[in-house]
């Protein structure tokens, strides 16, 4: 799937960024099932900073660091937290929005805080291959823990009353609880707060280096500040209003 950058001779490599375009507002298909989204906007930023064009791949999540280490793809922006397990795998450019681990509940539920979860008889939903997934299979003993591939999955867990919690990015945790107001509560407040950043192949440092003057740039010119505006206007004032810290 390819977008067009700016390389004006077409000599230039385009830009291969890998994401999972089953994230909105971050990744995601417009109507015509274009990619569209911050991460995209993210993106094409990038690559007409670089003067290359544009290469998008749609790829599964858990596929990415697979699909980079194998050289498919140069870089991945996915809504992706930069984590010392993956740091040991993958190199990363420096942190560009900040986020958390937050809990999408079961409306008769008696979890209240993350502290609730691990007791016996409690079903706790992940989305396999996420920060929730690698946070709960090293915190979750005596809770069964559910590890399903879709995120809406993990939410329908939640909102039928078969799972008591999802551990998501409180974002997604908020969204969801929009969706699902009759059923679920929404606990925002992160217990584990995290940074997302752009996965690269480890020593490829030309690139790396490129990135974080774009993101540097990109920032100081109001660029994330407009994305918040565009694709996040309610959640960016909801967050605000309750002193949750928001992405950008």
């Amino acid at each position: 799937m390819a977008v067009s950058g700016c390389s004006p001779d077409g000599a230039t490599r385009p830009l291969r960024v890998g994401m999972e375009l089953s994230y909105p507002p971050f990744e995601m298909t417009d109507t015509d099932g274009r990619p569209t989204g911050v991460s995209v906007r993210l993106a094409e930023a990038l690559a007409a900073h670089l003067g290359r064009d544009l290469t998008i791949e749609n790829i599964t999540f858990d596929g990415l660091i697979p699909a980079l280490k194998t050289g498919k793809i140069d870089c991945i922006i996915s809504s992706m937290t930069a984590t010392p397990e993956r740091a040991r795998s993958i190199a990363f450019s420096d942190p560009y929005l900040k986020t958390g681990l937050a809990l999408l509940v079961a409306k008769a539920s008696p979890v209240n805080a993350a502290a609730d979860l691990d007791q016996p008889g409690r079903v706790v939903a992940v989305k396999k291959g996420t920060t929730g997934h690698q946070c709960a299979s090293q915190a979750i003993k005596q809770a069964k823990l559910l590890v399903l591939d879709k995120e809406s999955a993990a939410v329908l867990e939640v909102a039928q009353g078969k799972a008591d919690a999802f551990i998501y990015d409180s974002l997604s945790v908020y969204q969801n609880h929009k969706r699902h107001p009759d059923t679920t509560r929404a606990i925002l407040q992160p217990f584990r707060e995290e940074t997302w950043a752009v996965g690269l192949r480890p020593g490829d440092e030309p690139l790396r280096s490129d990135i974080n003057k774009f993101l540097k740039a990109f920032r100081e010119s109001g660029g994330f500040e407009k994305l918040g505006d565009e694709f996040l206007p309610e959640e960016k004032a909801s967050f605000k209003a309750q002193g949750i810290p928001f992405y950008f």
